[in-house]
């Protein structure tokens, strides 16, 4: 199964979160180890919003879209 995550800051770390459907069609369980293949795929926020039309501010949209990511 091929998913997407963000990477954030956690402390002086970064992290990522598993999406729930991840963990329950994998049975993934707090200390299993994963084996994770990386391939980073940068994308500006400029291009992501950019292209997106909502009627409201880019400011306001962004704002919004971070307090929804994550949430699964």
């Amino acid at each position: 199964m091929e998913t997407v995550a963000v990477v954030r800051k956690w402390g002086n770390s970064l992290g990522v979160t598993l999406p729930k459907e991840l963990v329950e069609r994998q049975n993934v369980r707090e200390g299993d180890i994963l084996s994770l293949p990386v391939v980073i795929k940068k994308a500006s926020l400029r291009n992501v919003f950019g292209s997106i039309k909502t009627g409201e501010s880019g400011q306001k949209f962004k704002d919004r879209a971070r307090e929804g990511w994550g949430k699964q």
